[in-house]
Formats: C-alpha cells, structure tokens, sequence
C-alpha cells in the first residue's frame, strides 16, 4: 500500500513495513503504458455499485479482446470475491492475538480462503479537497484461480466494521477518495484483461477498500499464469497514482491520448539506477522534504532555487532573515502616520482571533515555559539593575516593570507573540547614567524621567516620519550577528553565574577520607566575657547566670544558634559545605539535556504520535519538573528562586512616581535631549532588528507585522515606566524567539514516512498576556516558587541560547569550515555559491562577532546596536 510511500505486507502476514521509496522495474512502466494503450479505458463512468463498475467493464471490451460470456460471468464472479484486509492493529489487539494457532504465517498443510487478496494497497497524501486527495488501494491474486472451488464470501455492499474501526483512516486527510489496483493471474484466461476506470464522482464500494472511502479510480489486469509480471505491472500503476502530477493528468483527461501524455510526463523525469551499483532489495527511506509539484514542472528546478529567502525546503539547509517585510508592511505612504494607520487597519481584523486562536493545549505550554524564562530574566537584570544603581531599581521594580509593560505591549502591538524585556545596553546606559548623577550632584531618577520622555517623543516623530522603512534594508549578516551576539550572550550569562556558586558554595579540595577522625568543628562563646560586656552587666545590676559559666561548647547548638548568640566556629570542618557545586551542576545540564531530548521526541520512533506532540509541546516544563523532584529528593540546600513578596520600592528613599521637577536645575530637562537621542537610536535598532528576525518568512506568519504599531508602544511605555522609575523595555530576542518556536504548529495527519509538514505559528495575544499577568503576581506566589532550584532556570537559559543559536545560517556555515568537503551536507547555496566565498563571507561574520563581543565587555556597549 502508498500513502506518498510504499509498504508491504511482512512475511507472515502480520504487519506492515516500515514507509519506504517505492523502486521499479524499468520494463514494468513499459509493460503498463501498453496495457492502458490497449486495453479497456473507462473515463466519467456514472456506476453506484462495483457490480455495475465491472458488468460495464467487461461489457466495453475492444473486439480484438473481447471475452466470451462464460468467462465474463466467472471473471466477474472473481472479481466480486471479499478481499482479505490486512488491518492497521493497536498493541492490545496484536498482544490478544498472541495465543497459540497452527495456522499462522504461510504453512502449506492450513486452509486459506481461495483465491487470497491481502491488499498490496497504496495509498498517497490526500489534499483537503476530494478534488485533489486519492487512496489507492492495491490488491494482488497470489494464486491461481480455477473458478470451481468452496463457497466464498462475497463482497459486502456496506462497510465492514473492521472497515470503520481500521486505526489507518486517522492518517488519512479529510476529503480523500479512493482508487484500486487489482492485479494477478487466473488460470481459465488464455490472455490479459486489462481496464481503467474513472467514475464521474466519487462513490463508496462497500468493503472493497481497507478503509471506508469514496472511490474514483479502478485498475484492473488480470491474465495468464505464464505472465509472471502483474504484481510488478500494480505496483507501477499504485504509484503513478501517488504521483501528484500524474493525478492532475488522469482527473482532467478526457481521451487515452491525454492519460498517455500524462505516463510520458511521468516518464520524462524517470531517473535511473544502474544494476550493480545498489542493493534492489534496499529499502530507500523517506526523504525529509519533497519537491512541490510547482517546482517539478519548472524546467530546470535547481536553478528556480532561492538563494536568499524562502522556506526550509532541505535538511539542514535554514532558509534566510526572509523578508516578508518587502511587501506593504513597510511600504512608504508619503504622510504623517500613514504606515501606523496600515499596521493599524491590517491588524485590527485579527483582533478577535488573536485570542480564540489561543484555545489550546500547547499555549498552556507555552505560557509556562515563557513565564519561568522571563521570571529568571526579570531576577537577573533586577539584581544588575540594583548593583548599578543602589537599589533606586532593584528586582521588585524588575518584576512590576516587565509585567506592567509587557501586558500593556501585548495587548495593543502589532506583532504580540513578542516578550518585552531589559536589555544589555540599556543596563550599560543605567549604570553610566547613575554615575554621570553622582559625580555632578543631580537626581538620578529625575534625571532620567526626562531622557525618557525624550525618548518617547523621538520615538513618535520616528513613527511619524515612517522611519521604520529604513528596515528592508537590513541584510542577513545583520540579522545574523545581532541574534548570534544576543544568544552567546545568554549562553554566556547562564555559565557565568553557574561558575559563581563555587564561590558561594565552596568545593572542599582540601578533604581527605583518611583524616576524617580530626575533622570537627565547635561553638565558641568565650569572647562574650570581655571588659565591655562586663561593665554593662555591672552597670544594669542584672546578673547573667547563662553568661558568667557557659560551656565552652553547648550541646546540640547550631551553627545559627551560635551565630545569633554572638559566637564564633573553631575548626578544620566548619568551612565544609555539601556538595551543592557538583549537585547545581547535574541539575543545570540535566535540565538542558532533559528539555533538548524532549523537544526532539515529537520525531522520535516512540509511542504513538499524541503523545510525542504531548511530550513535546512540554518539554520545558517537564524537565523543570524532573529537576525539582530530583532537587526535592537529594535535600541539598541548592540555591532557590528568590522572588520579592512586599510590594514597597527596594530603596526606601524613592517613591513609586518620579516628579519632574524639583531635585535637580532646569537646564537638566533640556540637557537630557543629548542622552536622549543615543537611546533613541539604541531602543530603534534593538526592536527593530527584532522584529525582523521574528517576522521571517520561514515563520509563515499569517497575520502581517506592525513595526509602526510596535516601535509606538515602545516609545509610550517609555513614558509611563520612567514616571513610575521602573526599567526600560524593549523586545528580547531570544526569549521571543523561544515563545515562537513553542508556538510552532504542524500538520494533524500525514502519511506513513511523511514528516509532519509546518504550518506556521500559533499567532495570538493570550499567552503573552497570560505571562506577564502571572509574572504580576508572582510575588504573591512566592511560598511556591521558593522550591525551583536557580542552576534549573539557568539550564532553561542555555536551551533557548542554543536554541536560538541554531536557528540561525551562521551556524551551519560555521561547522562547514570544520569539515573536509567530501563529507559536506547537501546545502542549496553549496550549489550556487563557490565554497571559498563561503568560507569568507563566514569568517568575516565571525571576525565582526568577536568584535562586537569586546565592544559589548567595555563601557562602549552602549553602541552595540548601532555597531551591528
């Protein structure tokens, strides 16, 4: 049987094979294209029964062929025979089926059902329409039909319920039809019968198919037993029709020439093995992609080839930055808000499905992982934040900030599935900020509530003036180091701050099991009896009787009992902590190997398909939650998830709003328009670069971009969060791009072999909205969150860095460098592009990588956007 691929029935009858390429005789073709040239062709037959179909057939017969009517009724009376299905079986069913039977397999001495058709069947890729969608169904004569033998069963008018309860129709597409293939030989012809039949419309033909299905087309060659090629001659004929092309010929013809013409085609792109040089009894597996009948009709496909954009059409080969942003998106309309009003009327009939697409279960997924990511990301740039600026920003400001403004940027951008967040450079501007404040003597947060409202304002006359067009003209190379540097930097960042547990969780070097007996560690009071403490207890005539003779070393006192009492610990093992280093370490590169191995059991041989997309869609959530439980079991105290559970300003000496006058001289409102247009230029190039490396054609985003809309909200949230002295936003790359692959959405049904085929991007509001909602209440949440190991969120840190980091072409190109040409993949721009340029083009990206990596470790980071 074919669906797209070939499967056979193994010996014994029990199961099928794996999907495989179907590999033909050369001789077979030939041998078929004479029997439609000569034999019985049937086009817009209007039948109801597969009775009427053959009595019709047999009834059309060229003279040169034509049957007598004895052989008529036994050929038809064979033909009417229930075939033998061999069924798509569940685990249950095959394992009830394992009791003992003597009649198993293909042993001479059981009986079988006379003349046996176990369906050979195939059957392909049905479109959505019953206009385009075929199954064909193959059923082969293994022995020789006498025409006298015990009563059999006939072919039954309505379906079976074997028929209804096949598990195989699940992997069939909506509005498919059906076509069969009878081939084999009977021993009372003295030549072949040969017919073709097309019905005018689709019909069902009770039990003749393994599933029920309408039917369309109907091969049958039946002959001589002195012809050994009719199994071969089926097999040619099932894929022809599971070609695509050859489909669109026999719909639409409506003479023998045309479906000639159609087998020639086919023919014409035939290409050919040598014997010898390949095993014929290989299975050649299903390749990753397929030609698109679009392409196959072009004369020369390779060179109709993208070179820049398109999709991923080959393994391994990431179809570029894509441009959809080409188009009216950033068209110019030569007025004040003209390009805000299109990505306003475009995206307002979206709005309603923005969140009725989010009705489902991988947006749960979603809204977890995203929130943990940007949970660990808001504690991260929280506690920078708070080092750079005494706490005038701190986590609390972290926390509010991120859920204040990504709420209110989901809600009303023009591309949600966005995740707003503090970024490196706008740290950098915050800490020279802060110290530019303290060295003149000027209010740090009043300061920078008027670099923001400028900020804003420039960012409106940018919206205004269409500045965005500017962004069709950034390239590949720019895409690609920009999201390069901001992935290194996570994958960076979450190593740095595993390396740092070894300083506040020690590794004992210095332990030695052989002097185990020496190692101890006690609590000293003593230093409590010193002149000062005396003199207070003189001066206050209150004796301390638990003071004036303490033991030198309190049974059962802890070490934050001592600690808290004012003592001190003496010994060679008070420094020595658990191994919280080695355990923080398992459990940061569990996680990742854990949410990496489930990402990819969506392709996995294992279990049937539901649970693979299950398993999948929550990987991430399912290794946060096998690291907790490890983390749980052990009982080490690793370091856990800190969120702040007080909402009062972490420097008690601000408030929540930043007046605008008052602490510092007048003159600072205007000064502030210089820093100002250095932000500007900053937060225009971080979202903007963004927002085209979310916006790749290769998404299939349906719903069109609003990069006017997007950079508006950005500069209005500038407003509102200095007001407040919350952080500034802008989008982050990687967790953005982390929320998109989350969302990624594929094909239900797809044929044995066929990879699933990717639709595009689940595209709606709510689970953007879902997670800055939770992240507000996070800090309500704490008695819960305190359980998650830090090193866990470190690991989902380096996931979507790596993750990132290999969605990107730079990366392919990187390891081509490594590897001898021979043994390089089979890249589309390898075909087009000389090698040599290759290389240089890689290695001038990588050269200006490094570069940018040391401007991005000095106080210049603050030009990182504009060097990219």
């Amino acid at each position: 049987r074919w669906m797209k691929f070939e499967e056979k029935v193994e010996d014994g009858g029990e199961r099928w094979s794996a999907p495989h390429v179907p590999a033909l005789p050369l001789h077979s073709l030939f041998q078929l294209r004479t029997c439609l040239q000569k034999g019985t062709m049937l086009l817009d037959l209007d039948a109801t029964s597969f009775k009427e179909i053959i009595d019709k057939a047999l009834s059309e017969q060229p003279e040169e062929a034509e049957l007598q009517p004895a052989l008529r009724e036994r050929l038809a009376a064979l033909l009417l025979l229930q075939p033998q299905h061999q069924p798509t079986k569940s685990l249950l069913q095959l394992l009830a089926e394992l009791g003992p039977s003597p009649c198993r397999g293909r042993k001479p001495g059981c009986p079988t059902r006379h003349p046996p058709l176990p369906p050979a069947g195939g059957r392909i890729h049905a479109g959505r329409s019953p206009a385009r969608g075929i199954c064909c169904f193959l059923s082969f004569f293994a022995g020789k039909a006498k025409g006298r033998s015990e009563p059999r069963t006939q072919l039954s008018k309505t379906p079976l319920k074997e028929q209804l309860r096949n598990r195989f129709k699940k992997k069939v597409p909506p509005g498919a039809e059906a076509a069969h293939v009878a081939v084999g030989e009977v021993e009372f012809l003295e030549k072949p019968f040969t017919a073709f039949i097309r019905l005018r419309n689709g019909v069902s033909l009770g039990s003749l198919a393994e599933v029920s299905l309408p039917s369309r087309f109907l091969f049958i060659l039946l002959g001589p037993p002195k012809v050994k090629a009719y199994h071969e001659v089926g097999r040619a004929m099932a894929t022809l029709l599971t070609d695509e092309l050859f489909q669109r010929a026999a719909r639409q013809a409506e003479h023998r020439e045309d479906l000639m013409a159609g087998i020639e085609a086919f023919l014409d792109e035939l290409i050919v093995l040598p014997p010898g040089k390949w095993d014929p009894g290989a299975r050649i597996p299903p390749p990753s992609c397929l030609p698109s009948p679009r392409k196959r009709t072009t004369v020369d496909t390779l060179d109709q080839q993208p070179h820049g954009n398109g999709d991923m059409t080959a393994a391994g080969d990431r179809a570029s930055p894509g441009h959809p942003h080409s188009g009216e998106e950033l068209e110019r309309t030569g007025r004040l808000f003209g390009g805000l009003l299109q990505d306003i009327r475009r995206k307002a009939p979206w709005y309603g499905s923005d969140f009725s697409d989010a009705l489902h279960p991988q947006c749960l997924s979603a809204v977890l992982y995203i929130y943990l990511a940007t949970v660990t990301n808001a504690i991260t740039f929280g506690g920078m934040l708070g080092d750079a600026t005494a706490n005038m920003q701190g986590v609390l400001e972290s926390f509010l900030g991120t859920a204040f403004a990504g709420f209110v940027f989901c809600l009303f951008s023009g591309q949600p599935l966005t995740i707003l967040s503090s970024t490196g450079p706008v740290l950098v501007f915050e800490r020279l900020l802060f110290s530019f404040s303290q060295d003149h003597s000027l209010d740090y947060l009043e300061f920078r509530l008027w670099i923001g409202l400028w900020v804003a304002f420039f960012g409106v006359v940018l919206v205004a003036t269409e500045a965005s067009h500017l962004v069709r003209y950034f390239t590949r190379f720019t895409e690609e180091g920009f999201c390069a540097l901001i992935s290194l930097i996570f994958i960076y960042d979450s190593l740095k701050k595993m390396l740092s547990l070894a300083d506040a969780f020690p590794i004992n070097w210095q332990y030695r099991l052989d002097n185990v007996t020496s190692y101890s560690c006690t609590c000293n009071l003593r230093r409590l009896f010193n002149p000062i403490l005396m003199y207070l207890n003189t001066l206050h005539r209150s004796p301390l009787p638990s003071v004036q003779s303490p033991p030198a070393t309190p049974a059962g006192l802890s070490r934050t009992q001592c600690l808290d009492r004012g003592g001190h610990l003496m010994g060679t093992s008070c420094q020595y902590v658990p191994d919280v280093t080695l355990i923080s370490f398992l459990l940061f590169g569990g996680t990742f190997l854990f949410c990496t191995t489930l990402k990819r059991f969506r392709s996995s041989r294992y279990f049937p398909v539901r649970v693979r997309k299950l398993v999948s869609d929550f990987a991430v959530l399912l290794a946060i939650l096998a690291s907790c439980a490890v983390d749980a079991v052990l009982g080490l105290e690793t370091p856990k998830l800190l969120v702040p559970s007080e909402l009062k300003p972490t420097n008690p000496e601000r408030g929540w709003i930043v007046f605008p006058f008052g602490a510092n001289p007048w003159w600072v409102c205007l000064v502030s328009a210089v820093p100002a247009v250095l932000v500007t230029i900053l937060i225009f190039m971080d979202q903007q670069i963004t927002a085209v490396i979310l916006n790749r054609r290769e998404y299939k985003l349906q719903k069109g971009a609003g990069f006017h809309l997007d950079l508006l909200c950005v500069s209005l949230l500038m407003v509102a969060t200095s007001v407040t002295g919350l952080p500034w936003y802008v989008s982050a790359t990687v967790i953005s791009l982390a929320h998109m692959e989350s969302l990624r959405k594929e094909s239900a049904t797809s044929a044995p072999g066929e990879h699933p085929e990717f639709l595009g991007i689940r595209e709606q509001r709510l689970t953007g909205l879902a997670v800055f909602i939770l992240m507000g209440v996070s800090v309500f949440m704490a008695t819960v969150l305190k359980h998650i190991p830090m090193p866990v969120l470190y690991g989902v840190f380096l996931h979507m860095g790596v993750t990132a980091l290999n969605s990107i072409q730079l990366m392919d190109r990187a390891r081509l460098l490594l590897m001898p040409a021979k043994h390089q993949p089979d890249l589309a721009y390898l075909r087009h592009v000389p090698l040599g340029r290759v290389h240089l083009f890689t290695v001038i990206q990588l050269l200006c990588l490094a570069l940018l990596w040391v401007l991005k470790s000095t106080v210049a980071a603050i030009l990182f956007p504009v060097m990219v």
